[in-house]
């Protein structure tokens, strides 16, 4: 059986199918050709080219045509993969019709080829990231809403604290969805942006005719035409990098958050169950956070991959040795990784599996001094602030040493019994009355989820 070359083992695991489809060899070669089509196209419409020659180059500017293994070992010699295009582009028109292939790449350069080509990819993959985001974020409001009121332990530095709700902790992670959608609405149109500058970023070749011809160019592949090329100024695109980085930081807080609830002294809250899924080659009890674990390893390795972005941003002059070609895979990968941990999220938030009442029996394994705080902040107003956490500080050390539940200490203390009967301590110990403005915090990152949707 023959096998394709490619990742195909990890690519179903860490990357979404249809964002690897934007960024495979027929996807960026057919992003060049693009250009080139909408190239003709324009500077027929100034009147540079005779308008007889779009349709031979237009029909000419099909990835199908090319081979991209011969495509693949020019480019080791040429230095990038425009030249090798264009000259295989020129064959191609000039087998059907010599006259058109005078008129192939008129007053373009190479770097215009490959970052206008770039562009039109990074466009598809944004609507793709956009559209990936906004189904997690319908999916965690609605999983906040549920558990709005659900109580369990909060954790500070790993140890139990005052308690919270899981509704609550789903929002954290929806508001953060939520600034990334934003984030992505406010530097499109600094991204979706046409390069065209030719050899030096003056477009001297084009004379007169440059700026119409540049304006055509922009309108006929859709994009903004820029105040002016922007062949060695790279801040567009790490910027796109940069929020796609804070987009797997934020998805790898989601997944590190689910697989400490998974553990099995938590077991909490559970990624969706499915055949075969997270188990042990060894241990057939296993149920392992496969999921998550793609989140945790994008949020690792995205990172690296920005600063791979930023440390190419300083390039020379007006056109860049070796830095530039730093970007041709980062960017690329760094999409297919997001595309990967939004599309495990997605199938994370959709079928959480949550366990109410082991969340309770946790919140019961300090024995009531989680909600020591409860019980001080109340007395406080009785006896003073000082004597008051003093006094509950006292109660719990009591507890911890005694084994013995903090409602059944405070119950035998004096100073507290004088001050608090024993329904005020019922009520002060009790997870349900102690979650603060925890519903109002659902409500509020639900509405902004909600009108960002609008």
């Amino acid at each position: 059986m023959t096998q394709r070359p490619g990742n195909q083992l990890f690519d179903a695991y860490f990357t979404a199918r249809d964002m690897r489809e934007v960024f495979c060899d027929q996807g960026r070669v057919q992003a060049m050709l693009d250009f080139e089509a909408a190239l003709a196209r324009a500077e027929a419409r100034v009147g540079l080219i005779p308008s007889s020659a779009v349709a031979p180059i237009a029909a000419a500017c099909d990835a199908g045509l090319f081979d991209f293994a011969a495509l693949g070992e020019a480019i080791a010699t040429a230095g990038n993969s425009a030249i090798p295009l264009v000259k295989a582009l020129g064959k191609q028109i000039a087998s059907s019709d010599a006259e058109a292939e005078r008129y192939v790449h008129l007053g373009a350069t190479s770097q215009d080829v490959m970052d206008s080509g770039l562009v039109l990819q990074l466009r598809q993959a944004l609507a793709l990231i956009e559209d990936q985001l906004a189904q997690l974020a319908d999916s965690l409001a609605a999983q906040a809403q549920r558990f709005a009121t659900t109580p369990l332990a909060g954790r500070t530095w790993l140890q139990h604290a005052t308690p919270v709700t899981l509704g609550m902790k789903i929002a954290g992670w929806l508001g953060a969805v939520t600034r990334s959608r934003q984030r992505l609405q406010e530097l499109k149109p600094r991204l979706l942006v046409l390069q065209f500058g030719g050899a030096s970023g003056t477009l001297a070749a084009l004379g007169e005719q440059a700026l119409p011809i540049a304006k055509a160019l922009a309108e006929e592949l859709q994009l903004t035409l820029p105040e002016q090329p922007w062949h060695t100024q790279r801040d567009r695109i790490v910027e796109f990098g940069a929020v796609l980085g804070l987009i797997a930081g934020s998805l790898g807080k989601f997944g590190r958050d689910i697989s400490l609830l998974m553990q099995t002294e938590a077991a909490e809250v559970f990624e969706p169950a499915a055949p075969g899924k997270g188990g042990s080659s060894t241990m057939p009890h296993k149920r392992n956070p496969v999921g998550a674990a793609v989140l945790i390893g994008a949020a690792t390795r995205v990172p690296g991959l920005v600063s791979t972005l930023f440390s190419a941003m300083p390039q020379e002059h007006e056109r860049s040795l070796g830095l530039w070609h730093a970007e041709w895979e980062t960017l690329p990968e760094i999409c297919c990784l997001v595309s990967g941990s939004l599309q495990q999220a997605r199938l994370l938030a959709d079928g959480l599996e949550v366990d109410a009442a082991r969340m309770a029996r946790n919140l019961e394994l300090t024995q009531g001094l989680v909600l020591a705080e409860a019980v001080s902040i109340v007395l406080a107003q009785r006896v003073g602030r000082d004597t008051a956490h003093h006094l509950l500080e006292q109660c719990c050390k009591r507890a911890v040493a005694e084994q013995r539940h903090l409602r059944a200490v405070l119950a035998d203390e004096p100073q507290v019994t004088a001050e608090l009967s024993g329904a005020e301590l019922d009520d002060l110990l009790n997870p349900a009355h102690y979650l603060g403005q925890a519903r109002v915090w659902v409500e509020r990152a639900v509405a902004e989820h909600n009108a960002l949707t609008v």
